[in-house]
């Protein structure tokens, strides 16, 4: 890769939320975490992939992840969220762009995050098709406060870096 200063640097940022589902499996980051204690969505509701994609989608000022995969679109019920984020990359990709990074927030009470942080960040990186050194994933609860604090949801935070194409 060039010297980053011949680069578009470029940064988005994506942010998801879903209210719990005790019905369903919980996908935090393309895993399954639980089979039972997930979250309510048209897809598999992975809050952390969504936030991704809309990150990337945002870096290349493509619009959201609404847009693309509409939640009225029956195509798109019970999909799973790495198809979303295989398809913001398909687009980085096509736009020679390269993903330098990303770093993600999840934001809940539950379920403590310290004990798969290293998997999460693995299947991240292997759905982002990069080196895990390029993903950062923290977790942080509200002490309390609001639909988080009182067990009604989750909520992801995703910042993405990427080096676009140089224009000419």
């Amino acid at each position: 890769m060039e010297p980053l200063v011949n680069q578009d640097i470029r940064v988005g940022h994506g942010i998801d939320v879903h209210r719990f589902d005790h019905e369903r499996p919980l996908m935090l980051g393309g895993l399954q975490l639980s089979p039972d204690g997930g979250l309510a969505g048209h897809s598999d509701a992975d809050v952390v992939l969504h936030a991704i994609t809309d990150a990337i989608l945002g870096a290349l000022a493509q619009g959201d992840i609404g847009s693309i995969f509409p939640s009225d679109d029956p195509q798109w019920e019970n999909a799973s969220s790495h198809l979303f984020v295989e398809e913001a990359m398909r687009r980085l990709e096509e736009s020679g762009g390269v993903l330098t990074g990303v770093d993600v927030t999840i934001i809940g009470n539950h379920p403590r995050v310290a004990p798969v942080r290293l998997r999460i960040r693995q299947s991240i990186a292997d759905i982002l098709a990069v080196s895990m050194e390029r993903v950062s994933v923290k977790a942080t609860t509200t002490d309390g406060l609001g639909f988080t604090g009182r067990g009604e949801g989750l909520c992801a935070i995703a910042v993405v870096s990427i080096a676009a194409a140089p224009r000419s």
